[in-house]
Parts: structure tokens; C-alpha cells; sequence
């Protein structure tokens, strides 16, 4: 009989022999045995979560047009998540592309990100017809990693080779962790989809950060793992009716306590310190819904300001630039042409538009250049970026 110590410290799995010479880990099945404890921290932890959710959930319905804004939500997960692994685009970099506003200065990797809102918006849109699953997952992974950097990898294909997870150029016998063999994915994955979908008396939010620790330890694709993981997040959020959309970005969390994040993780692995890992989760969930909630209440106060900067400023002009106000919150990187063409007026007037909403500060020039200007609806995206992002 095994002794307590012993339990504890191997009920995420354990570490195996393999033949060459190597050891990688083998997730024992969720729920863990023993079983969590869920009591006192645990308990209060996961009760101002869920509070957290809820006032997020309802500060978004107050929104003058919540899925405009979940637009937004959605791209700064994805350039949050991406730059997790690696990436430089900024939400700007990721808003200039999207509207086919190229500089010659834009980071290379952002088609990764924007493939990151396509993985999103495709995986929302199937969860309508398909459950969370090993087959939703894959389609997600396809998505994600499709033109990119690791598209060669097999793209919504499991691997079928050994990875490993440590510091560049590492060899596989120097990695921090190594995942299950690839021959074992399969089965651990569908013990994990099991899981997911089980009818038992764990909490959702409680399910949802044990399965992203889980599909963590998988590592089931050879790249795109740490994105497709934080999407599971979201999709799980939405599927168990937490969030009625995917507002919730856990990356901003995730990347500000990166270390923390991945010592975590890996004290699931090596100690079995599920509770340790839930705490951490669960304190993210309530700290970014609370965020998201002021985010959601400056909205609307910057939304009032500038309607009310329009009438007193504006005059005959004030309808275009309602108009155009309401446009760039779902295009918020503009040219004058783009204005143009938006409120089909003459492009003398939509220059004349553009200069006096930029006199009020609604819209914010962004190249330096005298022509082909491209200007920003700064009030808005300051709401979203990161302090350094906003000085760029």
C-alpha cells in the first residue's frame, strides 16, 4: 500500500522510462485521487470567482452593443495569448492588418495572431453545433496553426513524435518537462474529454482550470499548444453557460505572472499540487472579470464623453461624426478614404471629419506621414492596450 506522501505527490501521474533514455510524464485520469480539497481557501477562492463572473457577464449586457465590444475582447486575448509564445505584434499591429493597413515596419508573426481570432471565432461558432472534444480541439489547432510559424508541424494532427518543454536549444535529455509519448495521446485525451463532460458534483470553474492544467501536461500537438490550451479556457467558460461571451481574457493574467503560471504547472506534475494550481487560477478568473468590469464601465463613460464632445464641438457635422463614432468601434484603425466610404460624403468633407475629430482627441493620426495618413480611435484602444502599447 502506498503511503500518503507517496499518493499526493504522484496523483497528477507520474514519471516513466523511456527507451531512449529519457523520462516523460503520464497524466493520471481527473478527477485527482485524493480528492481535492476543497474547504476554506479553496471554497472562498472559488466563490469570488464565480461572483466575479457573473458581474462581468452583466456589465457587458448594459453595453450599448455588447458584440462589438466582444470584438475587441476577443483580439486582445489573442494578442495577449500569442505574445505568451513569443510574438511582437501589438492590438494595434493586429487592427492595422485586419482592415488591410500594411506598414513595412509590421512584426512578421501578425497573421499568427490573427489567426488566433479566427481559431476563436471558428471554435464559438462550432460550439453551437459540437461540444468540447477531442475533435473540436483538433479543428481549432487547424485553424490556429494554418500559413504560420509550426504550420508544417501537422497542423490538427496529434503528434507522433516525443516533444519537450525548456529553454531554447535544449535537447530533450536538459528539458524542464517532458510530455506523455506521443503512442499514449489518444487515450489521454479521451480520458480527458471524459472528464469534461462527466456528471459528478465538481464545480465548473473548478472542472475548467483542471482541464486546462491537464491539456497543458498533454502537449498533444508538436506547436500551438499554450494558445489552444487558453482558448480551451474560453470555449469551456462559454459551453458551461459561466460567460454568456467570450470576454474573459485569463492571458493578461497569465502573462503578468508568467513564472508563477508555469512553476504552477509543473508543481501539478511533480508534487500533485492541484490545489496549489486552482488557487492560482481562480484568483486570475475573479482579478481579470473585475478588470473587465471597469473596462466595460470606462467604455461607456468614454462613449458618453465624446457624444457629448460631438454636439458641442461639431455643429452641422455632429451626425456624420455620431455615425463615424459608431462605426470605429468595430474598425477603430481608419484612413480618410475609409471615412469616405463609410458615411458616402465627399472626400473634402470626410478630410474635414477626420481633422476636427482629431482636434477633440476622438481619433489620433498614428503614421507622421503628410499623405496616405492612417489614424486610430485612441480613446477606445487605450481602454485595451497595455501601458506601453499606448506610448507607441
Amino acid at each position: 500500500m502506498m503511503n500518503a506522501n507517496f499518493t499526493k505527490a504522484t496523483r497528477a501521474g507520474h514519471y516513466q522510462p523511456q527507451p531512449a533514455g529519457y523520462r516523460a510524464f503520464i497524466p493520471a485520469r481527473l478527477p485527482p485521487h485524493p480528492p481535492l480539497d476543497m474547504g476554506g481557501l479553496l471554497q472562498k477562492l472559488l466563490s469570488q470567482a464565480n461572483y466575479a463572473l457573473g458581474q462581468l457577464d452583466g456589465a457587458i449586457l448594459t453595453l450599448p452593443n455588447p458584440d462589438l465590444f466582444v470584438f475587441m475582447y476577443v483580439r486582445k486575448e489573442a494578442v495577449l495569448s500569442s505574445q505568451i509564445e513569443g510574438t511582437q505584434s501589438s492590438l494595434q499591429n493586429l487592427l492595422a492588418a485586419e482592415s488591410q493597413l500594411f506598414d513595412p515596419d509590421t512584426p512578421a508573426d501578425v497573421k499568427e495572431v490573427s489567426n488566433y481570432v479566427r481559431a476563436m471565432n471558428y471554435g464559438l461558432q462550432r460550439l453551437a453545433s459540437l461540444p468540447v472534444s477531442v475533435r473540436l480541439i483538433r479543428e481549432i489547432h487547424a485553424e490556429l496553426m494554418k500559413g504560420v510559424r509550426g504550420g508544417e508541424l501537422s497542423p490538427g494532427e496529434l503528434r507522433t513524435s516525443q516533444n519537450w518543454i525548456g529553454p531554447a536549444g535544449c535537447t530533450l535529455t536538459e528539458a524542464i518537462f517532458v510530455p506523455p509519448p506521443p503512442q499514449v495521446i489518444p487515450e489521454v485525451l479521451a480520458d480527458l474529454e471524459r472528464f469534461l463532460h462527466a456528471e459528478d458534483d465538481i464545480p465548473a470553474l473548478v472542472r475548467v482550470g483542471l482541464a486546462h492544467a491537464q491539456f497543458e501536461t498533454i502537449h498533444p500537438f508538436l506547436d500551438g499548444n499554450g494558445r489552444i490550451g487558453r482558448l480551451l479556457i474560453t470555449f469551456l467558460l462559454v459551453e458551461k453557460g459561466l460567460l454568456s461571451r467570450p470576454v474573459l481574457y485569463l492571458s493578461h493574467y497569465f502573462k503578468r505572472y508568467r513564472a508563477e503560471y508555469y512553476d504552477r504547472l509543473q508543481a501539478v506534475r511533480d508534487a500533485g499540487d492541484w490545489e496549489g494550481w486552482l488557487a492560482f487560477f481562480l484568483r486570475g478568473v475573479a482579478q481579470v472579470s473585475r478588470e473587465a468590469v471597469h473596462t466595460a464601465a470606462a467604455i461607456l463613460r468614454m462613449r458618453e464623453q465624446y457624444r457629448a464632445k460631438i454636439v458641442e464641438c461639431l455643429g452641422r457635422a455632429a451626425a456624420n461624426a455620431h455615425r463615424l463614432m459608431d462605426k470605429l468601434f468595430e474598425h477603430p484603425i481608419v484612413t480618410v478614404a475609409t471615412v469616405r466610404q463609410w458615411l458616402n460624403i465627399s472626400s473634402p468633407a470626410a478630410n474635414n471629419l477626420v481633422h476636427r475629430l482629431t482636434e477633440i482627441g476622438l481619433l489620433k493620426e498614428i503614421t507622421g506621414f503628410a499623405r496616405n495618413r492612417r489614424f486610430r480611435f485612441d480613446p477606445y484602444l487605450r481602454l485595451f492596450e497595455e501601458p506601453e502599447e499606448s506610448q507607441a
